[in-house]
């Protein structure tokens, strides 16, 4: 089947002096973060994308970025021992949080409860209060990593990605654990509701894709063999139709959200893909752009435009 999407790269950012690891939405839609062992967090403006401006540096690896709208805050999961709280309209650090020492892997939030989960490589899960700037609560799941967290979009549940193969559904309220769901062989390095909550989708070392039926009590929907090595990020598009997975073995992969099929590939023998493990994605609704970070110290802009019928 032919895809009915045209792929063209846009541009490629470059100025990280490492690894880029991670990539966040910022205030306005153009604009969004990124961050990687260099330490240092960049703003870039897709109207103006040869200039990065270096909004903080930290001193170690950054795995981890989170924008929170409502008091306009960059949150920095940085792996020495703490969360920086950076406030974007005052260009200041307004707190540190103590934090276990150990790698930051995932941090998202609600702000309806006031509170971020953090993803620790010592397999704790972080909760921090947003009111008072503290660590609540620390709860330890295994002796491997937490990898990933997942906030479900209507339901008081949490998704935790394990890195000893296992996905864990929390109650928000308690945060108990309500089921496991087993089937990756891997460590599970990303998790994604669809935008509705239907779907929980998990991305693993194993290179699989599962889909899961929260409706059903989270019975697996589908396993897909999506890329030849590990999956190492799932980015839904602004309206939800299309999601784009990317991973080590250097590509960003586009698929379907109602049928999960693949409808295109995004590489470097095709595209002028990335030549090292892709790491994350940023779907930005400023012309339905996706950006792409890799370890090979690039991010690229790429255009996806439905073919003229």
């Amino acid at each position: 089947m032919a895809s009915p999407f045209q792929v063209q790269k846009i541009t490629t950012l470059t100025g990280h002096r490492d690894c880029v690891y991670t990539l966040e939405r910022a205030p306005e839609p153009q604009k969004f973060f990124s961050a990687g062992a260099d330490g240092m967090v960049v703003q870039w403006d897709l109207t103006n994308p040869e200039h990065g401006e270096l909004v903080a540096r930290v001193s170690s690896s950054v795995y981890a970025l989170k924008y929170l709208p409502e008091k306009d805050w960059l949150l920095i999961g940085h792996n020495h021992n703490s969360l920086e709280i950076l406030d974007l309209h005052a260009k200041a650090i307004v707190k540190t949080i103590p934090l276990p020492t150990a790698a930051i892997f995932d941090i998202q939030y609600s702000w309806e409860r006031q509170q971020a989960y953090l993803a620790l490589g010592d397999g704790s899960l972080v909760v921090v209060d947003l009111k008072n700037l503290q660590v609540a609560k620390v709860l330890l799941f295994g002796e491997k990593s937490v990898r990933c967290v997942a906030v479900h979009p209507g339901k008081p549940e949490l998704a935790l990605g394990l890195s000893d193969f296992r996905i864990l559904i929390l109650d928000q309220e308690t945060l108990e654990v309500k089921r496991t769901l087993e089937g990756h062989t891997g460590s599970v390095f990303t998790l994604a509701y669809t935008p509705e909550g239907q779907y929980l989708l998990s991305g693993s070392r194993d290179a699989h894709l599962r889909v899961w039926d929260t409706e059903k009590e989270y019975q697996e929907h589908t396993s897909i063999i999506a890329h030849l090595f590990t999956l190492n990020h799932i980015s839904f598009s602004p309206n939800g139709r299309l999601f784009a997975t990317c991973s080590m073995d250097k590509s960003v992969k586009v698929w379907d959200a109602q049928t999960f099929k693949l409808l295109k590939v995004i590489d470097k023998a095709r595209h002028a893909g990335h030549g090292t493990s892709v790491n994350k994605l940023f779907w930005s609704a400023h012309w339905n752009q996706l950006v792409s970070c890799s370890d090979d110290r690039s991010i690229a802009v790429w255009a996806l435009t439905l073919k003229e019928i």
